[in-house]
């Protein structure tokens, strides 16, 4: 696994040991990002279920100024820590090991431009987790929130105030993005 481009293009990325992670595909994860281009200059990054932390580092990489990451797996945290002091970004990151909704309770002073929601697909709790997102007031207005699922879930158009504003499906994976329906 490797960033895929901008400042860190490249470099290589350790994963977590096991079976635990899903890694993003590296086709997925570029065409995702290059979407999200007009999104990253600047933006305060949430990666949730972090897994190795390459979709934070892709985006600190394509100009995000802060990535933090979210993962309650010991493996995954030491996989993160070791790819962010192997590309000295220690300064523009955090790290959290616990459960996605104890970190939102935990980050109530943010205020995040970008959220990646990747669980595992056994465990998606996606529109819980959105709804918490909105309710705990951790979005800026004009925040995107992308979730990536199995291509057979199904997903409301609308999810609190978030609009799904667009669907890509790439082989067993969706990806969904949720904006803040204009008024």
């Amino acid at each position: 696994m490797r960033i895929i481009a901008g400042q860190y293009r490249s470099r290589q990325l350790c994963t977590p040991q096991g079976k635990s992670t899903r890694p993003t595909l590296d086709k997925v994860r570029e065409a995702v990002f290059t979407m999200l281009m007009a999104y990253l200059m600047e933006a305060n990054f949430l990666d949730l279920y972090a897994g190795s932390g390459a979709n934070g580092l892709e985006a600190l990489s394509r100009g995000a100024k802060r990535a933090v990451f979210v993962d309650q797996s010991i493996k995954a945290k030491q996989a993160i820590i070791s790819n962010i002091k192997n590309l000295e970004l220690t300064e523009k990151t955090q790290v959290l090991t616990c459960s996605v909704k104890k970190a939102i309770n935990e980050l109530l002073h943010e205020k995040f431009d970008l959220v990646y929601i990747d669980p595992p697909y056994k465990v998606q709790e996606n529109e819980n987790i959105v709804r918490l997102l909105i309710t705990k007031n951790l979005i800026n207005d004009q925040a995107l929130i992308v979730i990536e699922a199995d291509k057979n879930d199904i997903y409301p158009l609308k999810i609190g105030y978030m609009k799904l504003i667009k669907k890509k499906v790439y082989g067993i994976s969706q990806i969904l993005f949720y904006q803040k329906e204009s008024i």
